[in-house]
C-alpha cells in the first residue's frame, strides 16, 4: 500500500439553516481550489454551527473516504447529496484509504501543515437531515464507515492538488475499524477497551468514553 494518497478535494463550508430543521449547520461542505491555511482548530475559511460537539483541537479535520460512496448510492438511492464529495461534512476527500488503511497516532503531512489522527467519527441526527433520510446517522455508526478526524500538530498551508503523505506511525494496531468495533460492537472485550482508556494518541473524550465502557 502507498502511503502517499492524492487529495481528491479539500472542502469546506458555512454555517446556513439545515433544510425544514430550523437549526444551522455548516455539514454542506464545498471544493475550494484556493490555497488553505490548516490551523491549530481546522481550515481557517471552514465552520462549524455547533462548537460544543463539533471542531476544536481534536477534531479540527474530518476526513471521509470517496470510496464509501458508490456503496451509500446503492444502500440510499442517488441522493443529491452524493453526487460529489462533501455529503458528511468532510474537509478531506480521498481514494484508496479507509478505516482499514489507518490508524490513531498516524502522522500525514499535507503541503506544509502536519496532521495526526485523533479518533474517529461520531456521526449525529445532523446527517439525517442533510440526506434526507430519517436513519442515516445510525446507518453510517453501524456500518464502520464513518470516516476520522485529525489534530494539527504543525500549521501550514496547502495547495490545489497536494498529496497526503503519511511519515509516521505511533500505534499502527489501532486501526479505526478496530477502534470502531471495539467501542460499538465488541463493547464488552474489556481489555480492548481499557487499553484504550490508556491510547495516548486517541483524544481525551474517546479515552474517556473507553474508560467508561471498560468499567
Amino acid at each position: 500500500m502507498s502511503d502517499a494518497f492524492p487529495i481528491g478535494k479539500v472542502l469546506i463550508g458555512a454555517i446556513a439553516l439545515l433544510g425544514d430543521s430550523g437549526k444551522t449547520s455548516a455539514i454542506h461542505k464545498v471544493p475550494t481550489n484556493r490555497r488553505m491555511r490548516a490551523t491549530r482548530i481546522g481550515f481557517a475559511d471552514d465552520s462549524q454551527a455547533d462548537l460544543k460537539h463539533h471542531g476544536g483541537e481534536e477534531k479540527a479535520i474530518h476526513h471521509y473516504p470517496f470510496d464509501h460512496y458508490a456503496g451509500w448510492r446503492e444502500e440510499v438511492g442517488a441522493a443529491p447529496v452524493l453526487e460529489r464529495p462533501g455529503a458528511f461534512g468532510e474537509n478531506l476527500s480521498t481514494s484508496g484509504l479507509t478505516e482499514r488503511d489507518v490508524s490513531v497516532g498516524d502522522v500525514f503531512r499535507i503541503g506544509t501543515a502536519t496532521l495526526q489522527v485523533s479518533q474517529g467519527r461520531q456521526p449525529c441526527w445532523k446527517l439525517n437531515a442533510h440526506f434526507q433520510v430519517e436513519d442515516m446517522a445510525s446507518r453510517v455508526q453501524t456500518s464502520g464507515r464513518t470516516g476520522w478526524y485529525y489534530r494539527v500538530l504543525e500549521e501550514g498551508d496547502v495547495l490545489p492538488g497536494a498529496t497526503l503523505e503519511r511519515i509516521d506511525r505511533a500505534t499502527p494496531e489501532w486501526t479505526i475499524e478496530r477502534l470502531w468495533r471495539t467501542l460499538y460492537v465488541d463493547r464488552h472485550d474489556r481489555d480492548s477497551l481499557e487499553a484504550l482508556a490508556n491510547l495516548s494518541t486517541l483524544s481525551e473524550g474517546w479515552r474517556q468514553l473507553a474508560a467508561r465502557r471498560a468499567r
